[in-house]
C-alpha cells in the first residue's frame, strides 16, 4: 500500500511539473511572438518614412532588418520604385538578392541616401554593433545621410550596460589579439576576451577574417574619448560604438506600437 502512495504522489508531482513546463513554454513562445511582432513593426515604419523613388540604400544586419527588406521588397513591386542596395554584411547581401533587390556597392554608389539596421541604443546617442561585421556597417554609417536604427523595446536602455552584459565588440587583426587585450586592460581597465564560436571549434571570424575581443568595461564616462583611444592602438580595426551618428530609432513596443526618438540637438 505504501509503495502504491509513492507511486501515485510520484505521478502527481510529474504532472505537476509538466504542466509547470508547459505554461513556461508557452510564456516563452507568447513572448518570442510579442518581440517579433514589435521588430516587424519597427522595421516596417522605418521603411515606410524613409525610403523614396530614386535613392541608394545602406542595407544593415540583424534579425530586425530582416522586416525591413522584406517591407521595402513589397514596396518595391507595388510602387515600382528605383532603388538600388548596399550591403553592410554577408546576411545583408543574402537578404537583398533573396528579395530580388538591385544589389551595389559603395565603389558604384559612395554616397547613400539612408542606412536602415538594427543596433542597441543605449542613453540616447551611443550605439552599439555586437555582429561580426561592425566595422562594414560603420563604414556604411559614415557614407549614409541618414543613418536609420531600427529595434524592438528590449534594446532601449539609460546607460551602456544596462541590459547589454557581454561587453564593447573590438575588432581586431588576429596576430594582435594580445597585445590589443594587454593595451586596452591596462589603459581602460575591465576584461577583454577573445570571442569563441558556438557551431565550430575556435574563434568567431568576422567577414574581413579578423577576430572580435568582447571588452568587459566598468565605470567609463567619456565614451567618445573612449572609443578615440582604442581605435588609435596599433591592430584595433574598429569598435563597435556607433557615438553621435545615429539620426533616429524607430523601436518596435509591447502593445504593438512604434516610438521614434531622434539623436539630441546638443
Amino acid at each position: 500500500m505504501l509503495q502504491g502512495l509513492l507511486r501515485l504522489l510520484t505521478l502527481a508531482q510529474r504532472l505537476g511539473g509538466g504542466a509547470e513546463l508547459h505554461r513556461l513554454t508557452v510564456s516563452r513562445k507568447f513572448s518570442a511572438g510579442m518581440e517579433e511582432e514589435a521588430k516587424r513593426k519597427a522595421g516596417y515604419m522605418a521603411v515606410d518614412n524613409h525610403v523614396q523613388n530614386n535613392q541608394a540604400l545602406g542595407i544593415g544586419s540583424g534579425s530586425t532588418v530582416v522586416y525591413a527588406v522584406e517591407r521595402l521588397a513589397k514596396r518595391v513591386q507595388d510602387e515600382n520604385l528605383k532603388v538600388v542596395c548596399v550591403p553592410s554584411s554577408f546576411q545583408a547581401r543574402q537578404l537583398i538578392l533573396q528579395h530580388n533587390l538591385h544589389l551595389s556597392d559603395l565603389d558604384r554608389h559612395p554616397e547613400v541616401n539612408d542606412l536602415v539596421t538594427s543596433l542597441a541604443l543605449e542613453d540616447g546617442c551611443v550605439c552599439f554593433s555586437n555582429r561580426g561585421c561592425l566595422t562594414q556597417e560603420k563604414i556604411i554609417a559614415a557614407c549614409a545621410k541618414t543613418f536609420i536604427v531600427i529595434a524592438d523595446y528590449r534594446k532601449d536602455s539609460k546607460s551602456l550596460g544596462e541590459k547589454w552584459k557581454k561587453g564593447v565588440p573590438i575588432e581586431v587583426i588576429p596576430m594582435a589579439c594580445v597585445p590589443v587585450t594587454r593595451a586596452i586592460v591596462a589603459k581602460y581597465g575591465g576584461n577583454a576576451a577573445l570571442r569563441m564560436a558556438v557551431s565550430k571549434a575556435g574563434p568567431v571570424v568576422t567577414d574581413n577574417g579578423n577576430l572580435i575581443l568582447d571588452w568587459k568595461f566598468s565605470n567609463i564616462s567619456n565614451w567618445k574619448d573612449v572609443n578615440v583611444g582604442i581605435t588609435m592602438i596599433p591592430g584595433v580595426v574598429e569598435t563597435g560604438l556607433f557615438i553621435n551618428m545615429v539620426e533616429r530609432v524607430y523601436f518596435g513596443m509591447k502593445d504593438g506600437t512604434v516610438f521614434s526618438r531622434d539623436r539630441p540637438s546638443h
